[in-house]
């Protein structure tokens, strides 16, 4: 399903965004018809629109739309894009409509697995904003793949720990979670584990990954996944902090739609 204002999105539509690649999205996990954390990926859009194109977004219309592509019974990966067709590079400037493109795919049914992954020197701009300009990070993605990674961990110039480019990353050190600090997306997944467990944030470098017992990453696809290596060093496939934490996610309430 593609579609934009509830309509089947058109071709000069789809152009502009592919083409201007200027907006913002959010991805929720529907299980029949509910969301964990719908208020912050809802604050999430409302926040990305006023600073991307400096207006209102109606979280009501948002969720209207939302449901058309969302089941009332299984499991659904929704995304939920904003996005303004008539801006493009002569025209960027002008006062923006922003108009919802919305697009589903099938939440995937198996374990995807730990992670490995290798960091790369890297901060987004605007990392506060989950930009559809994922450029950067999916070439960095694709040349760790090609060396034979999953994924790819950004850090600061002076070594300290961000985030993946589509997740989070969660250390579990002395038996307490910790979660990197910084210029970050604070993603919901993330958030929803903070606020049920109080866990702290941290500035860490990747030094300080030498002494932590296990890794994990977060993102509302996919909840908590282990994370296995991180370069050249190794963490348990499962560890009790981390299942105690995936099985908080699975129990946390979920809202309608």
């Amino acid at each position: 399903m593609i579609e934009i204002d509830g309509r089947p999105a058109t071709d000069d539509a789809l152009a502009a965004l592919a083409l201007t690649n200027y907006g913002h999205f959010s991805t929720l996990l529907v299980e029949d018809g509910r969301v964990r954390g719908l208020d912050l990926h809802l604050e999430r859009l409302i926040r990305d629109c006023r600073v991307l194109f400096d207006t209102a977004l109606d979280p009501d219309r948002v969720r209207t739309l939302a449901r058309r592509a969302a089941p009332e019974q299984g499991r659904r990966i929704v995304r939920v894009t904003v996005f303004d067709p008539a801006l493009n590079l002569a025209t960027i400037a002008a006062d923006a409509h922003p108009r919802i493109l919305v697009t589903a795919r099938p939440a995937p049914q198996a374990d995807p697995g730990p992670l490995r992954v290798r960091t790369t020197a890297h901060r987004r701009d605007l990392p506060e904003v989950k930009s559809v300009a994922l450029g950067p990070a999916l070439r960095l993605r694709r040349r760790a793949q090609r060396e034979g990674y999953d994924d790819v961990l950004f850090t600061g110039h002076d070594g300290e720990v961000l985030e993946g480019g589509t997740w989070n990353i969660g250390l579990v050190r002395e038996g307490t979670v910790v979660w990197p600090g910084g210029d970050i997306l604070s993603g919901t997944t993330r958030q929803l584990l903070r606020r049920a467990g109080g866990d702290p944030t941290d500035l860490l470098d990747l030094t300080e990954l030498d002494a932590c017992e296990a890794a994990f990453a977060t993102n509302a696809a996919i909840g908590v996944r282990p994370i296995t290596r991180i370069d050249h060093r190794e963490y348990p496939a499962t560890h009790p902090v981390v299942t105690r934490l995936a099985e908080t996610y699975r129990t946390l309430p979920a809202h309608a739609l």
